[in-house]
């Protein structure tokens, strides 16, 4: 078919057409896109959709600005979705991954760019997934500033798809956090996560898979073969949302993205004398494996697992796979998404900043610990 210019430009696009790439497809995508990005317009945002490349100025009132970049995935999470053929929520998952990684370093998320790779390009799905970076751009205050939609023909099978992103934020060289502020005797406070988030579903997926546990499963349904009647009712309890969700729904439940809240909340600490000494995202390697990257050398955290409730989900992954709370809080994010640490002194203005905060631990001299993570009841 010729196109209006009448021909070679056509015969271009039909041959790579017949290689399995739709570039009308493409450009639907991206017109359908088009308001989601739009969405996420910061002031500093330079010229749209559809450049060579994302620009975005400085914001105002920096002296020594320093850039803060994290790129990720989100894993294997995006097998659960593609099962479902559920593609709204996965893109939150991405934005978390990377601008709660910004955030740790004291700097303010300020601008996204996300890579949607696919087997066949389907442009609702593409649409609905680049509305959920949008969703998470809008939570996280940074705008989408740019990206990129592939098509893998005879690489990614058609309905399959993979996301990657990349957070820039911008933050103060003197008012940057690098993990050398805590000292003993500070608290650590911990932040509750919204279930698996992005870490772990290869476990997750290997434990359906060995119990042939179908997502459209009923969730209490699943609770109650697996831990009883009265760990199902416990569970619940606890969730309540959880109760008409299927196995799937509790599986794709997005990643919390924390990063406006904590800037809020440094700000009310620097208003009143404090500030923040460490902040800490949960995710690979769980509580013992990230606690530690914000301490100083010499010290060490000793967090109380009494304090807080594992998610039923990670439970019940538990139970399928015989792993003990111990190895499910280095595996998973064992309820606790991200943590903060602030001097004893901080810890009301803390709290009232962060209401859902809970005191989880202390900073400890790693000698006195024996190593640089401890649990156990202080």
């Amino acid at each position: 078919m010729a196109d209006a210019a009448g021909g070679k430009g056509s015969a271009v696009r039909d041959a790579y057409a017949r290689a399995g790439v739709d570039v009308t497809a493409g450009d639907e995508a991206v017109a359908r896109m088009r308001a989601a990005v739009e969405s996420t317009r910061r002031a500093e945002m330079v010229g749209g959709l559809g450049g060579f490349g994302g620009t975005i100025a400085i914001p105002a009132g920096y002296r020594e600005p320093l850039i803060v970049s994290s790129t990720d995935g989100v894993g294997t999470k995006t097998a659960i979705a593609t099962a479902l053929g559920r593609w709204d929520t996965i893109g939150i998952d991405l934005v978390a991954m990377c601008a709660d990684d910004v955030v740790c370093s004291g700097a303010e998320p300020l601008a996204f760019l996300d890579y949607v790779a696919v087997g066949r390009l389907d442009p609702g799905a593409v649409a609905a997934l680049v509305g959920g970076v949008a969703s998470g751009c809008r939570d996280a205050g940074c705008a989408l500033v740019g990206g990129e939609t592939a098509e893998h023909p005879g690489l990614m099978e058609p309905g399959t798809f993979d996301l990657a992103g990349t957070c820039i934020g911008i933050v103060e060289r003197t008012e940057m956090l690098d993990g050398t502020a805590a000292r003993a005797g500070d608290v650590i406070l911990g932040l509750p996560s919204s279930g698996l988030h992005a870490n772990g579903f290869s476990l997750v997926r290997a434990l359906l898979a060995k119990w042939e546990i179908p997502l459209d499963r009923p969730y209490q349904e699943q609770l109650a073969r697996t831990l009883g009647d009265a760990g199902r009712d416990a569970a619940l309890a606890a969730e309540p949302a959880h109760g008409l969700a299927t196995v799937g729904d509790v599986l794709l439940e997005p990643t919390r993205i924390y990063a406006r809240h904590l800037l809020d909340a440094r700000a009310a600490l620097r208003a009143a004398g404090h500030d923040l000494k460490g902040i800490a995202h949960i995710t690979g390697g769980g509580l013992p494996g990230n606690v530690p990257r914000v301490l100083p050398a010499d010290l060490g955290a000793r967090l109380d697992p009494g304090r807080w409730t594992m998610p039923s989900v990670m439970t019940l992954m538990g139970a399928l796979g015989g792993i003990d709370d111990a190895e499910l809080r280095a595996t998973f994010n064992g309820g606790i998404g991200m943590i903060v640490v602030v001097a004893p002194e901080a810890v009301e203005i803390a709290t009232t900043a962060l209401p859902e905060a809970i005191e989880i631990g202390a900073v400890r001299a790693a000698a006195e610990l024996g190593g640089r993570y401890l649990e156990g009841a202080s």
